[in-house]
């Protein structure tokens, strides 16, 4: 046995090499190449993890003061209000991140904290399809019910349910013993096979259940309804899942979104939901007159006027979120339709508490921008005003460049942190983010880049949901 292969050596011997942004004291290129939000991805660049609320303050406060700290249970409050960008500067001005971040502001403890404990209640997000596949408001429904799928609120009412049914039968429950967090306490309330180990009356909490007044005047075959021997097996979300998949699209499933659904959330205590829609514009821009006025006037009813029990609670708050210029396209719907009375998206003068404005950014934006991204790759921490490798009128110059649109100066800041590397620069200043200007068309430095021309996957399929 040659005992030697242990002790020599290669001629040639490994050399380890500094990583590509090292240099700078970044883990990898901090900026997304293609900056539009996909809340699915695991790239924190592109998931709206990366914010700076201080960007959107104004905008945050406004939406605060007009909508989360207002009793939800007052008939009289705001139920659709609209996000609109007028910088038409293009598409990316950060108003998906925006609404990424009051959805996990509100979502985190139910809207307790944000409403000053006025209000127990979720948020939910979902874009239409950019193909146009959204015409009719029935597929505008399902769009809604798979949001409501993917957000896990069905699972947490239900969890909510069992929990209140528990504690409601025995005060000395000990919730702390017997559950080590929020999964734990889903997971274990889900199995029947829980309750027979902790000596807990499966059946008894069923019928603790069914006796909520939000539950009588549900179907019979809606999945909490029918004893079904008193639940022999746990309820879950996949059992809504069968349950909506059997219902016709249209009228059935609308009525089971904006009445059933509503009547579930109130049993477990909550009082309201906001349901964010991004890119609204993409549903009109495919619509013929007669459809944007048909779905003009199934909104207005489920929101407003009809019989539904959303429409009698003002359960869903809705949040139309849209480009600037959108607004033209559904205005003749919206006035023909009466929804311009009840929430009008035009406007002569002022602002009302509805509408909230997204202006561009300015060039102190533009510094927190850029300098959390950094912060958020950085391999060592550092100042937190630290925008290295960029100097200060580097980055004011990105901004002027990208017209003071966040999506813009995101791909800029990218693109400018590459070729730094590739020529060894050490220092981005702004003669560097100039010189190869000559390189770029000016059409080109303007160019929207954001989430419309993005592609967009359609998450419904993705997640395995019925269609």
């Amino acid at each position: 046995m040659d005992m030697k292969k242990y002790l020599r050596k290669p001629m040639a011997e490994p050399t380890v090499r500094q990583g590509r942004y090292e240099q700078y004291n970044l883990k990898e290129n901090p900026f997304p190449s293609s900056p539009f939000v996909n809340p699915e991805s695991g790239d924190a660049r592109i998931n709206g993890k990366i914010y700076e609320p201080s960007i959107r303050q104004a905008e945050y406060d406004k939406v605060k003061e007009s909508f989360l700290e207002v009793p939800l249970n007052d008939p009289n409050h705001l139920r659709l209000g609209y996000i609109v960008d007028r910088s038409y500067v293009g598409r990316g001005n950060g108003k998906s991140a925006f609404i990424l971040d009051v959805k996990k502001r509100i979502n985190q403890d139910f809207g307790l904290s944000v409403s000053n404990g006025l209000n127990k209640c979720f948020t939910v997000t979902f874009t239409p399809e950019p193909s146009g596949k959204t015409k009719t408001f029935a597929s505008f429904v399902d769009l809604l019910f798979y949001a409501i799928l993917r957000s896990d609120i069905i699972e947490d009412t239900l969890a909510t349910l069992r929990l209140e049914a528990i504690l409601a039968l025995d005060t000395s429950f000990d919730v702390t013993g017997h559950f080590e967090d929020e999964a734990d306490l889903r997971t274990k309330l889900g199995s029947t096979k829980w309750y027979v180990e902790a000596g807990v009356d499966f059946r008894q909490v069923v019928q603790q259940i069914l006796g909520s007044p939000f539950l009588q005047s549900l179907p019979q075959d809606f999945p909490l309804s029918a004893p079904r021997t008193l639940w022999t097996g746990a309820i879950n979300q996949d059992s809504f899942i069968e349950y909506y998949q059997s219902l016709k699209q249209g009228e059935s499933r609308v009525e089971f979104v904006f009445s059933h659904l509503v009547n579930l959330f109130m049993a477990a205590d909550f009082n309201g939901a906001f349901v964010f829609v991004d890119d609204f514009e993409r549903i009109p821009d495919f619509q013929s007159a007669r459809q944007k006025r048909d779905f003009a006037r199934g909104l207005r009813t489920c929101l407003f006027d009809g019989l539904y029990t959303n429409a009698k609670t003002g359960f869903y708050t809705f949040m139309l979120v849209l480009h600037a210029g959108a607004p033209r396209l559904v205005q003749n719907a919206w006035e023909e339709s009466g929804l311009e009375q009840r929430a009008p998206i035009s406007y002569t003068g002022g602002t009302p508490k509805h509408l909230i404005w997204f202006e561009r950014i300015t060039s102190e934006h533009v510094f927190s921008l850029l300098r959390i991204h950094l912060q958020a790759y950085r391999i060592t921490s550092t100042d937190s005003d630290n925008l290295a490798p960029f100097t200060e009128e580097a980055v004011i110059k990105i901004g002027e460049l990208g017209d003071f649109n966040a999506s813009k100066i995101l791909k800029m800041a990218y693109e400018v942190l590459e070729r730094a590397v590739a020529r060894n620069v050490l220092q981005i200043d702004a003669g560097f983010v100039l010189s190869d200007g000559d390189e770029i068309a000016p059409s080109e430095q303007k160019q929207a880049s954001g989430i419309h021309s993005a592609p967009t996957k359609d998450l419904t399929q993705e997640a395995g949901y019925p269609q």
